[in-house]
């Protein structure tokens, strides 16, 4: 037994191994190599899976629990890209009021067109068979209103004020998206 001597303990100018022949040294060659590189590997891939799963539950938790991001503008910024495409109601027709100044009231045209959204026959239901309500709903919010209130500065401030008050009080299932004055005429009564 003695007589077996490993050629690679030969090459490397050692003596053979007492105590038994054959017997070859740990770690050497390509073998002892390849699962050393598949350990680093095997971490690499392990540390990057354990990043990324960190940052994603990061990420949303501090951006609300996956909420969407983005916000949609005020129309009438003039910041906004490209304007979205309503369906439009346009039964309340013309209404002229008094408004509530004293001792020398003024009178109020309006013709008022609601926007909602393209295609949604429930709203468009609603509108229509809510006319004469909102008829009226006009009618009173305008004679409410003094000539100063009613001016062109403040029409901004209107048109949201009446979507939030149809939307809010008024509206079951419809949601106006813009309103628009096709006419509004504030003239000072003498």
């Amino acid at each position: 037994m003695s007589d077996n001597v490993d050629l690679e303990d030969l090459d490397e100018g050692g003596a053979p191994e007492a105590g038994g022949g054959g017997a070859k040294k740990k770690g050497g060659g390509l073998g002892g190599l390849l699962p050393n590189i598949l350990k680093f590997v095997a971490i690499g891939l392990g540390a990057t899976v354990f990043i990324v799963t960190v940052s994603i539950i990061t990420v949303n938790l501090v951006s609300k629990k996956g909420a969407q991001q983005t916000v949609i503008g005020d129309p009438s910024s003039p910041y906004v890209g490209k304007m979205p495409e309503y369906t439009y109601y346009e039964g309340i027709g013309s209404i002229t009021v008094r408004t509530r100044d004293f001792p020398v009231s003024s009178s109020v045209t309006v013709k008022m067109i609601l926007g909602y959204d393209l295609n949604d026959q429930l709203a468009t239901t609603e509108l229509i068979s809510r006319r004469y309500q909102l008829v009226d709903f006009v009618r009173r919010y305008f004679s409410s209103k003094t000539a100063v209130e009613l001016s062109p500065e403040r029409e901004e401030e209107l048109k949201a004020e009446i979507r939030e008050m149809l939307n809010t009080r008024f509206l079951d299932t419809a949601r106006v998206r813009i309103v628009l004055f096709e006419k509004l005429d504030v003239m000072e009564q003498f």
